[in-house]
């Protein structure tokens, strides 16, 4: 048994060993509700565009808000958003994803679906997503 198809069969999705395309993905997790957790990773996904852009590698960046991490991707509580928009216009390979959990408890408790900016897609579950991702090759973090 190879050591692949050992973490297949534990379960286990490792970037480490999903199959290489030869792009750089990173993924970023926010599920906390911190301007600075909002710039770190905002930063980080900056830094990292920059680097592979410089290296003339191809890249991949998709930030996963979720929890009270969603507040970065609110058009009506993000203390980031004029930043968003500048990387929707200037950084298509960094995408931004937002948890349909966190959308439905949060119009449960304010009676009215939050607006979420146009440049996030809605995926069904954050953590789930983040599964995802680290199964397609993705190398996830959590500044």
């Amino acid at each position: 048994m190879t050591i692949s198809a050992a973490f297949a069969a534990a379960g286990y999705a490792n970037s480490a060993l999903a199959e290489d395309d030869g792009v750089k993905k990173l993924a970023i997790q926010i599920s906390d509700n911190e301007k600075g957790t909002f710039q770190k990773a905002l930063n980080v996904a900056a830094n990292f565009a920059r680097a592979m852009s410089e290296a003339g590698e191809m890249y991949e960046v998709e930030i996963v808000a979720f929890n009270a991490g969603l507040h970065i991707l609110r058009e009506d509580t993000s203390p980031v958003m004029e930043r968003i928009n500048s990387f929707a216009q200037s950084m298509p390979e960094v995408t931004f994803s937002a948890c349909n959990n966190t959308i439905t408890g949060m119009t449960k408790k304010e009676g009215k679906a939050p607006p979420i900016t146009s440049h996030a897609q809605v995926v069904p579950g954050g953590v789930t997503r983040l599964m995802e991702l680290d199964a397609m090759g993705y190398f996830v973090i959590r500044p």
